[in-house]
Order: structure tokens, then C-alpha cells, then sequence
């Protein structure tokens, strides 16, 4: 907790000596009371030089978190707060006037180009979006329909382009994840992200969001946040881009600290982002009120147990028991389900899960498969081993303890605690049963060879933090590990990215998917340390290979001598032609097509396509011998081999064929040939003749059957893409009724507000007016009671049933029958009237009638105040008589 501030430590005298590029002023220059410091800087040369921008994002739950927030922001902290909140386009707001009363900073709604000034608080315009350029703030029109707006991200990303590595985003409570794609880009120009503690939030889906997709620097509860951000800009570290020399200094000091980390840990972190690398190096500088690296640098190498914790913080272990709880349903529903369905009685199922941490995501997919087991129809004995890795030796330890605290009743139900863990004192452990499913290993997945022949691979919210190009090692590598049909499963912030080709999505939003059969040449995986930065070398010119005999030999025999051959996939498809294929292929009449069917040339067609499909299914070379193949104007004897092609792996699943001319037979005289053979060899010729006729016939019917059910399946096509349009619209709507409830649930909040304020200005008056001890009576318009006090029932006889009747009706006890009359006369002449009024019992009272005046100065009926005069009066009586005797007196003298 920050310590109390003294006298002598008030914020406007704290001086950041830093230069206005590298970071800011923790307050505007002003000048203290009593010091002689120089002149006061006037604002706009405080804008030039720069002070903190914090943009503020909330949404359902946001006001009584805003409230908290800036009751402990500083009046003079020198900051300027700009609070974007999902407000109902329709309705003017009180947020403004709701704010104001928590802070004394001055809290304004934001106007187009209104101009960002330190110490004050801006609070975004209903049905608009915001935007900043050079800290003047822009209104614009939104173009999102409502429900489908996200405006906090919209504010962010253009904080992050205007404010740089200076932009300081907080998110508090709220619901959806707008504020999360904002904040990205704000890490991406290195600034800094404040969550709130989602425990501490009334909705805690916005700052969850946040923490889910990594971007929380610093996570605490709202009324904390504000010391957290200031202590941040008093520490920030000096690692900055600006100059040259600050450049290289940071780089060089930058690869110094991956050194140190490889030397004492064995562990490279080259390849992982710099962003997040930086990040973790920061907090570790500002825990140890360091301000450069190249300081740190040297710390780390006097103090070797830092090199330790560092490599702790670089390891980034958040993770949950069912994190997502929707994308594991799904896992359970799709992909365990097809698994077991598809799996035959005593198989075992293979599974890893890469960066496991403490093992949480490891039991959880071994609970599941318990779960999807038993659920099976027809039941099946199917086991699952679960290969769980991570490069953290501790949290390997850890998660093969199985020991979890009692806190895991948060993210784990009832009944799954009762059946799968086991009570134990501090918490929970795993029971034996799935302990004994998931085997736990240290690994290293970048430099360590992967587990391999997987039926499904997990490896979420790792990816996001490695460099592209290792992730694009990685993905193939995952591929390369899934047994065909495999699924794989990334965080809610990964994808597959260009890997289109290797796995497909199980559905529009998930990070489930499928292993696909790809023809691609995987190279082998190779880790270079790109990370650190090489140093420049003079370009040298590529040195030709020395020309060799036999192999300029070799090609030449190639081209010259090697017979035509055409490579095709699986349903003949031609993928590589090599020499003239001319006498035996032709282009078909009509639509372009590759199809090596139907550019067969005549009696080469029925034939390929019988030895084509035997090929494939005996997976054997299949040979067609003296196919007479007709050319241009005459006839060619050739023959065919088709070739299956298991070796290598980028030709797998492909089919190579292969033509060969063979030479026409010599013709011999013959003499005398008899008549009956030429007849029998007509007969022959039109038999055959015939059977190809068939065969053809029966070709065609063949294609036409596959053309109609190509047609069938692009109706189905067409029907799934309607089905997933009216899924996007489902879940438009959905979308649009959220943030509908959002907008709801603010306005409902905002009038709670006005309304217990309200009722404290109605508890203040009646109090007042109680203690006034003078009886008080207010009538409407038309002399109806509206409001009364304790004092004047002592008068009038009013009892509260009596709100609302016409004051002519109430009995009285003053003798005041021109009470009506007067009244109306102070309603037509809007002149105060005064009478003294006597009772039956001997008493007075003074009787004031004024218009009834709203705040905006209206007359909606009058009041009338009857004050007590009996002792006065009686004193004044008194005195007449005592004046009376007086002159009598004197008379007689």
C-alpha cells in the first residue's frame, strides 16, 4: 500500500527532471504557495511539453466504479482522465453531474475539439464516438449500428496513435470484451494497461477479457488503481526508441539480459516477443526502482538470484481450472465425442498439452474425457494418456501433486468436485484415478523434439507470445505431431494465421480444429536467434557451383530420352505434366478441364480409368500393356503405368503415369491367309468394338451421376451458407439486446442515484422544517393539500390521508374563513399576504402566504407558514392595559 503523504510530500512538489520526450511530469509546473520557483507555466506550454492522457473504459456496473476511482485521484495529480462509457444514444446522461460530486477535479462532457487539459475529467457524449489528435478530443458520428458499437476500443487505438508509448489505458467493470482490440494496439505502441480486480467489479466480463487476452499490466482493485498509475509514472523505465545511442545502449543491454537468462537457466528467450519480454523486464526495474536497463544489467550479474526470478517472470503461468468454460463444452460436445464415436473398443488416445503450468488444463481434459466416456452409447473400454510439458520445473512438481486450494470452487462445479477431487486440509487434490491419466515432463517445445502420433494437441496462450516466425514453426510442427483427423486447440487470441492449408475451424468462433491432409514439404524445423540483433557485414557475392560432367550429362539424357509422364491427386486431376503428352492427351471440348479422364484420347479413356482405381486401392503399380491409342490421322501403341505415390512426403497421396511408346510390329507376307480367321477377327473387333461402346456409356452415366451430385452438394453449400447468415444475425441480435441491457442498466443506475440523492434532499427538508417548530402547509394550484408539517395537524386537523383533498374541506381551528380568498388572491397577484389569526381557545397566530416558486422560477401553488403569536399578543395586551392605567392616572393627577 502507498504510504500517507506528508506535508512535505505533497504532489505539487514531486519534479520529474526527465526530458518531456522520455516521459512526463508527474504534475503541471506550478508554482507552490510561498516558493519562488519561477513564473507559472501557462497551459498551452503544458500541453506542448506533455502530461499523462489516462483513458478510462467502462460499461454496466462503470459508475460506482468511476466514483471510487477518482475519490482517490489527487486534485493536483496532473493527469487528465477520459472516460468512455456505453451510454443510451437516446437519453441526455447525468453522468457529468454524478461525478462531480465524488472529485474536485472538474468534469466536464466532452464537446467537438475540445482541448485535453492535466487535472480534469472528460466524459464522452452520448450516440458518439471520440476520437484524439493531438490531445484535442473529436466527436464523431458513429457507423456501427447500435448494439454492434464498441467505442472503447474506438478511443483507444486512436489514445495509442496520438500518445505513443505515453497512452495509458484502465478498463473497469462491464460486460462484453469492448476495450480489449483498443488496448492491443496500446500495447503495441508500448504503453501501459490498468485492469481492475474483476472480483472487485459488479461485472467482470470487460476486465476478464483484458487479463484473458494478456494485455494487464497491473491488476487491482479501482480505488487502488489511481496510486498504482502514479507510482508508474514516477518509475517509468528509460527503454525508449528516441535516439540512436538510446537505441543501441537499450538493444546491446536488451541481449545482455537473454545471455544472462541462457547461461543460468539453459533456457533461450530470443525468440519470444519483445514486447513481452520488455514488459517483464519492466516490472522487475520498478520493483527494484530501477530506471535503465543497462543498470539492470549489471545488477543482474551481482545479484544471481534476480537472473532466477526474472526467468519466473518471463514464465507467464495464468491458467484455470476450464478456462472458457464454452470453448471446453464445445471440446466435449465435438471433438471428444467424434474421438470416442470413431475410435474402436481397447484403443488408446493420445493427447498433449504443451505449457501446461500447473497442470490445470491437463486435469481438466482428463475430467472431460471421464465425463464424454461415460456418456458413450454403446459403451466402449477406450483409454486417453495425457502428455502435459512445460519449461517451468516447479510448476511441474506442482501439477504432479495434484494439490489445488480451496478457491478452485470458483471455476470447478459442485459435482465435479465431489467425483474428482478429494477434501484435503488447505484445499483440494486430484483423485488417483485421473492423476494417473496425465503423465507431467519438463520440456522445452522450441529446442526439445514434440510428442508425436496425437490424436489432439492443446496449446493455449502460448502462441501470443512468441515471435511470428516462431509461431510459424511451431503450427507445422503441430501438424506434423496430429494423427490425420486430429484436432487442435489454441487460446481465444490465437489462430492458425496462414495455416489454412493444415487445420480447418471447427465453426465461425472457435479455436478448435481439424488436422488436414496437406501436400506441403514441412522442411526440417530449425530455431535461428533472430532476436538479437546481428551485426552488419558486407554483402559478398554468391560463388557459383563448379560445373560437373555427369550431371550436365544426366540432365541432358532427361530431356532428351525420358518418357512423357503427367502427375495427378487422387481423383485425377493433373498437378505436373512432364515431356509431350500430346499423343495421348487432348484438351476437352467445352469448360476448361484438367481432368486427365477427359483428355484421355480415344481407346486410352476406359482403360486408365479401370487401372486408375485399381491402383489406388490395392496401393500397387498397375500396368495397361499395347493400348492403342488413336492420334492425328493415325494410331499409336503405348503403354501405361500408373503409379501410386507413398514417398516422399510431399508427393504422398499423388499418383504418378506414365506413357510409353512401343514399336508397331514388323508386317510379314502371308500367303493363302483363310477366309474364316478374317471373319472370326471382324466378329472379334466388332465384339470389342462393342464392349468399349458400353464402357463408355457406362463412363458417362458415371460422370453425369457425380456432376448431379456435385450439383446436390452446392445446394447444400448454399443452404449451410444461409444457415450460417441467419446464425450471424442470432447473434447480431444478441449482441444488439447486450448492449441494449448494458445502456439499460447504466440509465437505471444513474436514476438510483438521483433518486437516494432525491430522497436525502427530502429527509434534509422535512428535518428542516421540523425544526423549525412553525407549522408549514403547501397547496397546489388549486388550494389542494400537496405537503404538510407535524405542526400544522395541531392547527388544521390534517392527517396524511388528507394529501390531496382541497384545503376549503379540512376543518380548522382558526378562526380564518377568508383563508381561500387570500390564497387565490396570492396566485393571481403573486403578492405575499400577512393576517394574525385567533383561535376559539384564546390564541394567535401570524399567517404568511407566498407563491410556490420551482427552479425554474414557475408558480405551482403557494405556501403558508402560521407562526405562534399568543405570547406576544398577550404581552401586548398586557401593555395596552398597563398604558391604560398609566393614563388614568395621570388623568386623575
Amino acid at each position: 500500500m502507498a504510504k500517507k503523504m506528508t506535508k512535505k510530500q505533497k504532489p505539487e512538489k514531486i519534479v520529474n527532471r526527465r526530458s518531456p520526450k522520455k516521459g512526463w511530469p508527474i504534475t503541471p509546473p506550478k508554482k507552490a504557495v510561498g516558493a519562488s520557483t519561477g513564473p507559472v507555466v501557462p497551459a498551452e506550454e503544458q500541453s506542448e511539453k506533455g502530461f499523462p492522457i489516462v483513458g478510462i473504459g467502462a460499461s454496466a456496473g462503470g459508475l460506482e466504479a468511476l466514483e471510487l476511482f477518482l475519490a482517490n485521484v489527487p486534485e493536483d495529480s496532473g493527469m487528465a482522465f477520459v472516460i468512455v462509457q456505453h451510454l443510451d444514444p437516446t437519453r441526455k446522461g447525468i453522468m457529468v453531474e454524478l461525478l462531480q460530486h465524488g472529485t474536485a477535479m472538474h468534469v466536464s462532457q466532452v464537446k467537438d475539439r475540445t482541448r485535453v487539459k492535466p487535472d480534469c475529467v472528460y466524459v464522452i457524449a452520448p450516440n458518439k464516438d471520440m476520437s484524439i489528435l493531438h490531445g484535442v478530443l473529436h466527436l464523431l458520428d458513429p457507423i456501427a449500428p447500435r448494439g454492434l458499437r464498441l467505442p472503447i476500443d474506438f478511443f483507444f487505438r486512436a489514445l495509442a496513435d496520438d500518445q505513443q508509448e505515453h497512452s495509458i489505458g484502465v478498463i473497469l467493470s462491464g460486460m462484453g470484451s469492448d476495450g480489449t482490440l483498443g488496448l492491443r494496439a496500446i500495447k503495441e505502441k508500448a504503453g501501459v494497461v490498468f485492469v481492475q480486480e474483476p472480483a472487485t467489479a459488479k461485472f467482470d466480463a470487460m476486465p476478464r477479457s483484458v487479463i484473458d487476452a494478456g494485455l494487464a499490466d497491473v491488476i487491482a482493485p479501482v480505488e487502488a488503481l489511481p496510486s498504482k498509475i502514479s507510482a508508474y509514472l514516477k518509475h517509468v523505465p528509460l527503454i525508449t526508441k528516441s535516439g540512436h545511442t538510446d537505441q543501441y545502449v537499450a538493444q546491446s543491454s536488451l541481449e545482455k539480459v537473454v545471455i544472462l537468462l541462457r547461461s543460468k537457466t539453459g533456457h533461450d528467450f530470443s525468440l519470444y516477443k519483445k514486447t513481452t519480454v520488455y514488459r517483464r523486464i519492466e516490472r522487475r526495474m520498478g520493483l527494484h526502482q530501477i530506471d535503465k536497463i543497462a543498470d539492470y544489467v549489471h545488477f543482474l550479474q551481482e545479484n544471481p538470484q534476480e537472473v532466477d526470478l526474472l526467468f519466473r517472470e518471463l514464465l507467464i503461468g495464468v491458467t484455470s481450472f476450464f478456462r472458457d468454460p464454452e470453448a471446453w463444452e464445445q471440446l466435449k460436445v465435438e471433438v471428444l465425442s467424434a474421438l470416442l464415436k470413431g475410435g474402436a473398443s481397447n484403443k488408446a488416445l493420445r493427447a498433449w498439452i504443451p505449457a501446461c503450468a500447473t497442470g490445470e488444463e491437463a486435469y481438466s481434459l482428463a475430467i472431460l474425457f471421464k465425463e464424454a466416456l461415460e456418456e458413450l452409447k454403446p459403451a466402449k473400454n477406450i483409454t486417453l494418456q495425457i502428455f502435459a510439458t512445460d519449461l517451468d520445473g516447479q510448476a511441474i512438481e506442482k501439477a504432479r501433486e495434484g494439490m489445488f486450494p480451496a478457491n478452485i470452487v470458483a471455476d470447478v462445479s459442485t459435482k465435479r468436485l465431489d467425483r474428482f477431487f478429494v477434501k484435503v486440509e488447505g484445499g483440494y487434490q486430484v483423485a488417483k484415478s485421473i492423476r494417473e491419466m496425465v503423465i507431467f515432463a519438463p520440456q522445452n517445445i522450441i529446442m526439445d523434439p514434440p510428442f508425436t502420433k496425437l490424436d489432439f494437441l492443446s496449446c493455449r496462450n502460448l502462441l501470443i507470445y512468441l515471435m511470428p516466425e516462431l509461431q510459424k514453426k511451431l503450427l507445422p510442427l503441430f501438424h506434423y505431431s496430429l494423427n490425420p483427423g486430429g484436432f487442435l486447440f489454441l487460446g481465444n487470441a490465437e489462430t492458425v494465421g496462414d495455416f489454412t492449408n493444415l487445420f480447418a475451424p471447427l465453426g465461425a468462433k472457435t479455436r478448435l480444429y481439424r488436422w488436414l491432409d496437406s501436400t506441403t514439404l514441412t522442411s526440417p524445423i530449425e530455431f535461428p536467434v533472430t532476436f538479437l540483433a546481428a551485426q552488419p557485414s558486407a554483402p559478398t557475392k554468391p560463388q557459383e557451383p563448379t560445373a560437373n560432367l555427369q550431371t550436365l550429362a544426366d540432365q541432358l539424357l532427361l530431356q532428351t530420352y525420358s518418357p512423357a509422364a503427367a502427375l495427378t491427386n487422387n481423383k485425377g486431376d493433373i498437378l505436373y505434366i512432364s515431356g509431350r503428352t500430346g499423343k495421348y492427351l487432348e484438351p476437352a471440348a467445352g469448360k476448361a478441364n484438367w481432368n486427365i479422364f477427359a483428355m484421355a484420347r480415344g481407346g486410352l479413356c476406359s482403360g486408365l480409368t479401370t487401372a486408375f482405381q485399381k491402383a489406388l486401392r490395392q496401393k500397387a503399380t498397375v500396368m495397361l500393356k499395347n493400348m492403342v491409342v488413336g492420334t492425328n490421322g493415325g494410331k499409336q501403341v503405348v503403354n501405361v503405368t500408373i503409379q501410386p505415390q507413398s514417398e516422399p512426403n510431399a508427393l504422398h497421396g499423388m499418383v504418378m503415369i506414365v506413357f510409353t511408346d512401343v514399336a508397331a510390329m514388323p508386317k510379314t507376307k502371308t500367303t493363302g491367309k483363310p477366309r474364316g480367321d478374317s471373319a472370326r477377327t471382324a466378329e472379334l473387333e466388332q465384339e470389342l468394338e462393342h464392349a468399349r461402346q458400353e464402357v463408355q456409356s457406362m463412363h458417362e452415366e458415371m460422370q453425369t451421376s457425380q456432376e448431379e451430385l456435385k450439383s446436390a452438394n452446392e445446394e447444400l453449400q448454399s443452404t449451410n451458407e444461409e444457415l450460417q447468415s441467419t446464425n450471424e444475425e442470432l447473434t447480431t441480435s444478441k449482441e444488439e439486446m447486450q448492449s441494449m441491457n448494458e445502456e439499460l442498466h447504466i440509465v437505471n443506475q444513474e436514476l438510483q442515484t438521483k433518486l437516494d440523492e432525491l430522497s436525502r434532499t427530502n429527509n434534509d427538508m422535512k428535518n428542516l422544517l421540523d425544526s423549525t417548530d412553525i407549522a408549514t402547509l403547501f397547496l397546489d394550484t388549486s388550494l389542494s393539500v400537496r405537503r404538510f408539517t407535524s405542526e400544522t395537524s395541531k392547527i388544521t386537523k390534517l392527517i396524511p390521508g388528507d394529501v390531496g383533498r382541497p384545503i376549503t374541506d379540512i376543518a380548522s381551528a382558526l378562526l380564518y374563513p377568508e383563508l381561500a380568498d387570500d390564497a387565490h388572491q396570492v396566485l393571481r397577484t403573486l403578492i405575499k399576504v400577512e393576517r394574525q389569526i385567533p383561535t376559539p381557545h384564546g390564541d394567535w397566530f401570524a399567517a404568511n402566504i407566498l407563491p410556490y416558486r420551482t427552479l425554474e422560477n414557475m408558480i405551482d401553488g403557494v405556501v403558508i407558514t402560521f407562526t405562534d403569536i399568543t405570547a406576544s399578543k398577550k404581552l401586548e395586551a398586557e401593555l395596552r392595559a398597563t398604558e391604560a392605567r398609566l393614563r388614568k392616572e395621570l388623568d386623575r393627577k
